[in-house]
């Protein structure tokens, strides 16, 4: 029997992992005995350059206003001199201070292969907020766009010792135009040379640990201190390959034509970056969002997907440059709950929306909206209202569920799924970040119960969709009634010179509190807040409780950087607005 014994154990040994404490690999992240590798989302960029070395990985409008086209091949080469120059000064913590330009996105190449974290940070935050998010990550060299290179100043004066590294976004990439940025990546590029041109083998494509970190994506921090959550090379990986299916990137002929309307450094672009390059798509990069030239791209350059929150989508729709396109354009929409309405106008452009939910600690979208074929019979107003829905949870996730919240802390309970109790969406699954970066309290309180915590509201519906109502700061709750101002702005929308709505609440001495909407008005129409009010309570068919005693016409609404209303700064505006009316 002894030697049988040692026969089976000789056999398992080959499916056990090793237990030396240290990988049986000849190369960071790849394991024999299981033929293994570690998924990490850096090797979507050198192999599609080994694939398609002449495919247009880039195309862009460079701050000297010359149009730039870049291949896989040369993408990857730029990526990869970034990482040895990263290597070479032993750079670890790489923050990004940039628009949507080539540079941005051969960094998150360059940085995650060079083993390092890249620190993208929104470029229209306050620059104490921008000092704050470097310091608390440890910033130990960043990226800077020479437009944004001022928003530094204050934190050059703590931390003089972090080099700089600006990049001019130029057509050059070296001489007089070219920049800091440019000189890093040939220097790089050199580096490889004396060091044995190793070229991307001498990289980490592949994380040694795939549960490791390649990004801090910081939240907002619109009512209190930006968080740090933590992506992970498998959760990024993860995220990229469901983007990769729900949105579509590779279901038509020809490879897709991604354009760069959401902001690279939200939420690491939704993993967009990665998704693209893995399909050996096209990045068509944006300085800025743009409506003339975004058209202009979608006629011309026949664009075939983009990512945008509802307000940009509303604004395109509205351009004056908006025609029907010849072939559709599939438009992932997120970042705050879109109207019915607003999917009608922009399916009748030929641009079909996929409509997606998540947060940044979800790595971006992690539920979709599922179209279904039998919807195709459906009254047009039904059909829309079923696509403004949330859905339910991506390919790579676990089921999203919805939640009680009149229970105790940690509790987890299942509202009933009938499309009317009110509940928490939360979260669980492989596209979950690991948590906050040195807030451990913080990581605590959002994975309350083993669930990651939305702070949405929503209703669960008998086939499984999730619809959200609001945040939980955002229901009126009115003489007893909750009055979800999702639902309502939905239905102002529908008003055909109303563009955009925003509804709070405001504090009422009879009714606790009620609705005051915030609107802008078409381009060439004339209206005003007792037109709406009119029109709500006579035409709409709102109910009587939800119509809002006050509408404010205001020429635009104040959004973050996303395109999300900034609610938090309309409820000032209705404070204002009800300390004037006392004087």
């Amino acid at each position: 029997m002894s030697g049988a014994k040692n026969r089976l154990s000789g056999i398992l040994g080959h499916f056990l992992p090793s237990q030396s404490g240290a990988p049986d690999s000849t190369a960071a992240g790849f394991n024999h005995h299981f033929n293994y590798h570690t998924l990490s989302p850096t090797f979507f960029l050198p192999r599609a350059a080994a694939i398609e070395p002449e495919a247009e990985a880039i195309y862009h409008v460079t701050a000297n206003n010359k149009v730039l086209r870049r291949t896989y091949i040369e993408t990857a080469d730029r990526a990869r001199g970034l990482a040895y120059y990263l290597k070479k000064y032993g750079l670890k913590r790489v923050g990004i201070l940039c628009p949507n330009t080539p540079a941005f996105l051969e960094s998150i190449f360059g940085i995650a292969a060079a083993g390092a974290v890249n620190v993208a940070v929104n470029y229209r935050l306050k620059p104490e907020d921008v000092a704050y998010i470097f310091d608390h990550a440890e910033a130990d060299a960043i990226i800077v766009d020479a437009e944004f290179v001022h928003l530094l100043d204050a934190y050059k004066r703590t931390h003089p010792d972090v080099p700089l590294i600006v990049d001019t976004d130029t057509d050059a990439t070296q001489g007089e135009l070219s920049g800091p940025f440019d000189s890093a990546v040939w220097e790089g590029l050199q580096y490889d040379i004396e060091t044995g041109s190793k070229g991307w083998d001498g990289l980490e494509t592949h994380a040694a640990d795939e549960e490791s970190l390649i990004a801090l994506a910081y939240t907002s921090g619109t009512t209190a201190k930006p968080k740090g959550v933590e992506y992970v090379h498998r959760g990024c990986y993860l995220g990229a390959m469901a983007n990769i299916i729900e949105a579509g990137l590779n279901y038509h002929k020809g490879r897709c034509r991604y354009l760069w309307t959401l902001p690279m450094f939200h939420a690491m672009g939704w993993t967009f970056p990665w998704a693209v390059t893995a399909v050996r798509g096209t990045h068509y990069c944006l300085r800025k969002i743009d409506y003339p030239h975004i058209w202009r791209l979608l006629k011309e350059e026949h664009v075939t997907h983009f990512a945008a929150a509802p307000t940009v989508n509303t604004l395109l729709c509205a351009a004056k440059e908006a025609e029907p396109l010849p072939d559709p354009v599939r438009v992932t929409v997120a970042a705050s709950p879109p109207t019915p309405h607003l999917f009608e106008q922009m399916t009748s452009l030929n641009l079909h929306p996929v409509h997606v939910y998540g947060m940044t600690e979800t790595y971006g979208p992690i539920t979709r909206g599922y179209y279904l074929p039998e919807w195709d019979n459906l009254p047009t107003k039904e059909k829309y209202q079923k696509m403004a829905r949330q859905g339910h949870g991506f390919v790579t996730s676990l089921p999203v569920r919805v939640i009680k919240t009149e229970v105790p802390d940690g509790t987890i309970i299942d509202v009933e799924r009938n499309g009317k109790e009110i509940g928490e969406i939360v979260f669980t699954g492989n596209i979950c970040a690991r948590g906050y970066y040195k807030d451990p309290a913080a990581s605590r309180k959002v994975f309350a119960g083993g669930v990651l915590h939305s702070g949405d509201l929503a209703v669960w519906h008998a086939d499984g969709a999730i619809q959200i109502l609001d945040r939980a700061k955002d229901i009126i709750i009115s003489g007893g009634e909750n009055i979800s101002s999702v639902a309502l702005e939905s239905m102002l929308v529908t008003h055909p010179d109303i563009l955009e709505a925003a509804v709070v609440a405001v504090a009422d001495a009879h009714w606790g509190e009620r609705p005051k909407a915030f609107i802008t008005v078409q381009a060439g129409k004339q209206l005003e807040g007792k037109d709406v009010i009119d029109w709500a309570k006579n035409v709409s068919g709102i109910s009587k409780f939800m119509v809002p005693r006050e509408v404010e016409v205001v020429p635009e609404l104040p959004k973050t950087s996303t395109g999300k209303v900034r609610k938090n700064i309309l409820r000032e505006w209705a404070k204002v607005a009800d300390r004037t009316l006392v004087k």
